[in-house]
């Protein structure tokens, strides 16, 4: 990929509205933003109307129409324009000079003159005045009984005829025609791309079948602002119109679960986009960082309140669970570094292989150090791994197969929860605290940087995944965070301090 941003055409819709939102500059501005647009509206008409039919249109007056399409052409540039109702002569007359002033380089023209309902949305005596405004746009979308009206015919029954239709009005007013199947009674709902004016003419078919529903408010709408937008994005007009028409026959499906209104119901604009996309927004790698450690909240206060965590800062903890502590730290500490091993085995990106693979070495070289600096060479058997040191290992192999995204969610804890305690409780430390130099390990500002670099990855990984995924890495992290909790908890639970008999004694190498 070329790494440059994507373009988003800028498309205006000239039409009426719809307060119930299933067509005109409703639907268009819903039809663009489905199509990758940024849409803008200009009013011609107000219209009353539900899914059962026109009321009343209001027309505000023609200077206001012209009004609202300066404000936007001085400030805007416009990418493509879709023309929907127009209303009368007058009108048609500015937006005309409009367009010849402004000459946006896409126009796509749905001649609005009879609504789904049979209601006749344009004037009888502005008909002429709309066959000239075909002449300055680079698309007519007609359906059925416009298209007979355009042509001066009775309506065509047959898809035959209505293809005949739309290459008479393609030659005669030398502008490219999308004539429409689905008026026509039958299964299928073919359309076709008429161009006659090219020689020689072309026409290409788009065979669908029909969809068995009574929701298509709207259809014309939709299509042709869906179509005006895809031409702005790539300029190639087939494939605008195979992709647009794909996509409005997917929004026929899904239009019944609108359950709007009672007569020809809206088509759903989104419903592919929904259901392939979701709903949640997608974090970024701070909101991440963020939602995940207020997750946690809870776990890192119950860490505070432990009695050896709060030994370990303050000094009076008893050496002997300290011992224990790090003996069982040394087990985890083998499969752990294993583990960041693993990781950078998987990982997608040469500095996150390389970062993984010296946190692996670091847990060994450095921190293993530390431990056979604090273990006493008393002679004596192999340690055995406690059950919170077993159950903690447990879940991190278990990530592991989840895959690496999953895999650095769980080793993060690690990091970061030892940093924070760490850095927190080395403030509290002195000269004479017995555990002055596995504080200052943890609050070290080498461990710190590697904390950030651990975090920045996972925080990256999972705001660039998917929700349910980013979920499971939501729910692995969490899952170390308690596991942190008991093994901190364990040194004065599994053992107990006054009972030295019944330790298990170690060296240094055996650990």
């Amino acid at each position: 990929m070329s790494g440059q941003p994507v373009r988003i055409p800028r498309v205006l819709s000239i039409a009426g509205t719809d307060p119930t939102g299933g067509a005109g500059i409703h639907a268009d501005l819903k039809s663009i933003a489905a199509a990758g647009g940024y849409g803008m509206a200009v009013a011609t008409a107000l219209v009353a109307q539900n899914t059962r039919g026109v009321r009343s249109v209001h027309t505000p007056p023609v200077a206001f129409l012209v009004e609202q399409l300066e404000a936007v052409s001085d400030d805007v540039e416009i990418d493509a324009v879709k023309i929907g109702m127009l209303g009368g002569a007058e009108a048609i007359g500015a937006v005309s000079s409009w367009l010849d002033r402004v000459r946006p380089p896409i126009v796509v023209l749905d001649p609005v003159m009879v609504a789904t309902s049979g209601d006749r949305l344009l004037e009888r005596d502005a008909e002429d005045a709309l066959r000239d405004l075909c002449r300055r746009v680079d698309l007519v979308t007609p359906n059925v009984p416009e298209l007979a009206l355009l042509v001066g015919e009775t309506p065509a029954r047959t898809w035959t005829e209505v293809r005949a239709q739309a290459e008479r009005l393609s030659r005669t007013l030398g502008v490219r025609v999308l004539a429409k199947g689905g008026h026509l009674d039958g299964p299928d709902a073919v359309d076709a791309l008429v161009d006659a004016a090219t020689e020689p003419p072309t026409v290409v078919e788009y065979p669908a079948r029909r969809v068995a529903t009574t929701s298509t408010h709207g259809t014309g709408c939709s299509l042709s602002s869906a179509i005006a937008t895809r031409v702005a994005s790539d300029g190639d007009w087939d494939a605008a119109v195979a992709e647009s028409k794909r996509w409005l026959l997917e929004s026929i499906r899904g239009a019944d679960g609108l359950h709007v209104g009672s007569g020809n119901g809206p088509v759903h604009h989104f419903a592919g986009l929904w259901e392939r996309g979701g709903l949640r927004t997608r974090p970024t790698p701070d909101e991440v960082r963020e939602e995940w450690w207020r997750s946690i909240a809870d776990v890192r206060a119950e860490i505070d309140r432990l009695p050896f965590v709060r030994g370990l800062g303050d000094g009076t903890l008893p050496r002997e669970p300290f011992l224990w502590y790090l003996a069982q730290d040394a087990l985890y500490l083998r499969d752990y570094a294993r583990l960041l091993a693993e990781a950078s085995r998987q990982a997608p990106s040469r500095d996150e292989q390389a970062f993984w693979a010296r946190s692996a070495s670091g847990a060994l070289d450095g921190e293993l150090q530390l431990h056979d600096e604090w273990l006493s060479p008393v002679p004596g058997g192999e340690v055995a791994p406690a059950p919170s040191t077993t159950a903690y290992l447990d879940h991190l192999h278990a990530s592991a197969r989840e895959g690496y995204d999953v895999l650095i969610a769980a080793l993060l804890p690690c990091f970061w929860l030892y940093q924070d305690v760490g850095a927190r409780l080395e403030r509290r430390s002195h000269a004479a605290h017995p555990y002055a130099s596995w504080l200052e390990t943890y609050a070290d500002p080498g461990f710190s940087v590697a904390t950030e670099t651990a975090l920045g990855w996972v925080a990256r990984a999972a705001a660039r995944a998917g929700e349910d995924h980013r979920r499971r890495m939501a729910d692995a992290f969490r899952a170390s965070a308690v596991h942190e909790r008991e093994f901190f908890a364990a040194p004065l639970l599994e053992e107990s301090p006054s009972s030295a008999g019944s330790r298990p004694r170690f060296n240094k190498s055996t650990v």
